[in-house]
């Protein structure tokens, strides 16, 4: 099958709502709910609702994204607020929200249609670019991109570079157009267990630039040696916003770029607590400050078994936790049991 190539079709400007311009952007409020998701999207200015595990009952509303990763509690949902108010709408395969600060988009991209991970991947992330390259925010300003995640199925699969997580970040790096990512964002790429060969990848951007914040500990992800693939992962380990949020990629048990205690998932978690510690502190005294107490967590695990014990754990080192979910789901590396992504409010 022939690799997909970006197309030249031009894009069509979209609208949002009309808001002043200011220095720096609201927060975004990001939090875990119960509730229905109907009801959760009418909430005021709700500029995504996303979902977890199998229905199909689903809201048909640009802004609502069901992950397929099956969670140990059932019934929570992911729902981002905003300070305007909010419009969205569809371009081509891609969904998207906006409160004239922030821009939410997803994509879903059939394998099976595009022809493989690879230029699946490759699809959904040039038509991201087209999304950002022709979007204007009511000041005009085009759009950056500051958090993005990925899920697909099997991620493990095949050996050595047929993995297809190493055919993923492949396309992944394809489709991307340096102009419009402006630079590395923090990511999440997990693999689902559905069968489902369908590529989720759904992102926030901003109407102002975030700055990517690395880890001392670890070796950036774009600089991995050759032994994990022939194209390294592009993404950075966090986005500082220009509201003063930290938004964390996928983290695990990885000190310089080898994976660490193999077939312990606790001795992994508390390594990726080390890990999500050495972040905090490399994004600035006020972030550091707060302390991951104040990351609203999402847990990918391995094992359904080993959850009340991960659970366990994480409330006691953390007892002033905000929010904690647990997903089941597959890591990017086979040696890892466990990882954490978040946003610090």
């Amino acid at each position: 099958m022939p690799r997909l190539h970006p197309t030249n079709t031009p894009v069509r400007p979209i609208e949002t709502t009309s808001i002043a311009a200011t220095d720096s952007l609201p927060s975004l409020q990001v939090n875990y709910v119960k509730g229905i998701p109907g009801e959760l999207l009418a909430m005021p200015a709700t500029l995504a609702v996303i979902g977890f595990g199998e229905t199909h009952q689903d809201p048909q509303d640009p802004r609502f994204v069901r992950v397929g990763l099956e969670p140990i509690e059932s019934g929570w949902f992911e729902v981002w607020r905003c300070a305007e108010p909010v419009t969205c709408g569809r371009q081509d395969a891609l969904r998207w929200s906006s409160d004239g600060h922030y821009l939410f988009f997803a994509v879903e991209i059939d394998e099976s249609e595009a022809g493989d991970i690879d230029a699946a991947a490759e699809q959904a992330y040039a038509a991201i670019c087209r999304l950002i390259a022709g979007h204007r925010f009511a000041d005009g300003a085009l759009g950056h991109i500051l958090r993005l995640w990925n899920y697909l199925d099997a991620i493990n699969e095949g050996e050595g570079d047929n993995e297809r997580y190493r055919h993923f970040c492949s396309g992944r790096a394809h489709g991307l157009n340096p102009s419009a990512r402006n630079g590395y964002s923090a990511a999440t790429a997990i693999g689902c267990r559905n069968g489902r060969r369908v590529l989720q990848v759904y992102g926030l951007a901003a109407r102002k630039e975030g700055v990517a914040v690395e880890n001392p500990r670890q070796v950036s992800a774009w600089s991995y040696p050759r032994q994990y693939g022939p194209v390294a992962p592009t993404f950075a380990r966090a986005t500082r916003t220009p509201a003063g949020q930290l938004l964390v990629s996928g983290t695990a048990s990885v000190v310089g770029h080898q994976s660490q205690h193999a077939g312990d998932t606790l001795a992994q978690l508390d390594e990726t607590l080390r890990n999500l510690d050495s972040l905090l502190a490399a994004a600035g005294p006020r972030i550091a400050s707060r302390g991951i107490d104040a990351i609203l967590l999402k847990i990918y695990l391995r094992e359904p078994a080993e959850a009340k014990a991960v659970e366990q754990h994480l409330r006691q080192r953390l007892p002033g936790q905000v929010g904690l979910l647990i997903l089941l789901g597959d890591i990017c590396r086979s040696d890892l049991r466990i990882e954490i992504d978040g946003i610090q409010g």
